[in-house]
């Protein structure tokens, strides 16, 4: 895929083509992620995060056989048809235990996920029943149908279904459907190998006195927890001085054995900004600037490696621009990367509660939060570097370029807990 701002090592991007549109980037982001070789099989309990690699097919039935969803009494639906029914109690079922096929005119006392005695086609729940004291009878309150509370053998799955299919990425609920049917291991993508880097001779580190002109370095925690929450494991080759010696000397060393290197700062035009000249120099720089807000200064190329390469994404470094371009962009690109079949996050059509008369030419990502009435107000400042909005809110409104907003007009909602996931 061409782009009109590419360049090479040789070349330098042209200053005034025109930026790419969010829409745009992210396809070709996605376009040039190649999902990585190197599959694992690991067990289920260690899966949780990881890409499938492969699909998966239950060998059995879920349930395995008849069994109840109650504690109560398992009948035959034709002996409590009249009505009351008292019927003397046969046999105790516990789950995990077979009983004895049920004789007519009697009832089987039984407790939920205990399989139900041959003959028997019903339970009556223990509340609609009045056990004798001796517990050798039961009054039947309630004529119940055939089928009555019972899970039918393979009404969850069938033997020979595909349970879960090759690139989701396992989450609780996968883990505990792989389960249901036996299997103990799963095949899993590779873990992504990225490494980090921060440029700006006014960061510093929590913990470490504030000189005059100096600031925390904030992207270095937020980028490391996404990166982990997506299941990478990650190098951190700390903060780089703002010098183009050591901006390419880390990239070099971060090139090596690992498949992505993502930066925060540097990557825009001032003279202090190394980032995108190094890039070029140690390989190719392929995408530089988009028409968003905040974030137009993102970089995509690759750094070379031996005869291989590493994908290279520069993030600004401003902490909401860092923040909410790795969620649009980043993120969807590791997921490719790691083989998963679906990497757009989920969006919601919802009402927005205030407005917006400052339309701007760029894409902008306004951070709003849910209220209590079902609408989204909107943070007061949405300044690039006020990192409390995206503490404050719930998601970010995907607001198209030249639109203002009004009180009850719908808006594409992104909420956080989609992009983080």
């Amino acid at each position: 895929m061409t782009l009109p701002n590419s360049s090479d090592a040789s070349s330098s991007v042209p200053a005034k083509k025109p930026m790419l549109s969010a829409p745009q980037a992210l396809a070709f982001l996605l376009e040039a992620a190649t999902p990585l070789d190197g599959i694992e099989t690991v067990p289920t309990l260690e899966a949780n995060g990881r890409i499938l690699a492969g699909r998966q097919v239950s060998q059995l039935n879920v349930p395995p056989m008849d069994n109840t969803q109650m504690d109560g009494y398992a009948v035959r639906a034709a002996d409590c048809a009249g009505g009351a029914a008292v019927l003397p109690v046969s046999q105790r079922i516990p789950a995990g235990h077979v009983g004895q096929p049920l004789q007519p005119g009697t009832a089987a006392r039984i407790f939920t996920g205990a399989m139900m005695p041959a003959g028997a086609d019903a339970v009556v729940m223990q509340e609609q029943c009045e056990a004798a004291a001796d517990g050798k009878s039961v009054t039947i309150k309630h004529a119940p149908q055939a089928g009555e509370w019972v899970r039918r053998t393979g009404e969850d799955i069938r033997s020979g279904a595909e349970i879960l299919p090759a690139g989701v990425r396992l989450r609780a609920q996968e883990l505990g459907l792989a389960a249901s049917v036996g299997l103990a291991s799963l095949p899993v993508r590779r873990k992504l190998h990225v490494a980090v880097f921060f440029t700006g001779d006014e960061l510093a580190m929590p913990g470490e006195a504030l000189k005059p002109g100096a600031i925390y370095n904030s992207n270095r925690y937020t980028l490391r927890g996404l990166l982990e929450n997506l299941g990478c494991t990650v190098s951190d080759f700390g903060i780089v001085p703002d010098s183009l010696a050591a901006t390419r000397e880390t990239l070099r060393r971060a090139a090596a054995g690992h498949d992505l290197i993502v930066t925060s700062g540097g990557v825009s035009v001032g003279d202090e900004d190394h980032v995108k000249p190094a890039v070029e120099a140690e390989g190719r720089l392929s995408m530089w600037q988009i028409a968003i807000k905040p974030g137009k200064p993102l970089a995509f190329g690759e750094v070379n490696r031996g005869e291989g390469k590493a994908y290279f994404i520069g993030l600004p470094g401003n902490p909401v621009s860092s923040l909410v371009t790795f969620l649009l962009f980043v993120r969807p690109f590791i997921l490719r990367l790691q083989g998963a079949a679906h990497t757009a996050p989920r969006a919601y059509a919802m009402r927005a509660d205030f407005a917006w008369s400052k339309a701007d030419k760029r894409n902008e990502f306004l951070r709003a939060r849910i209220n209590r009435e079902g609408g989204l107000d909107l943070f007061a400042n949405q300044g690039s570097a006020v990192l409390t909005s995206c503490v404050w809110g719930d998601g970010l409104i995907d607001n198209p370029p030249g639109q203002t907003i009004a009180p009850g007009d719908l808006v594409r909602f992104l909420p956080f807990d989609a992009l983080l996931s």
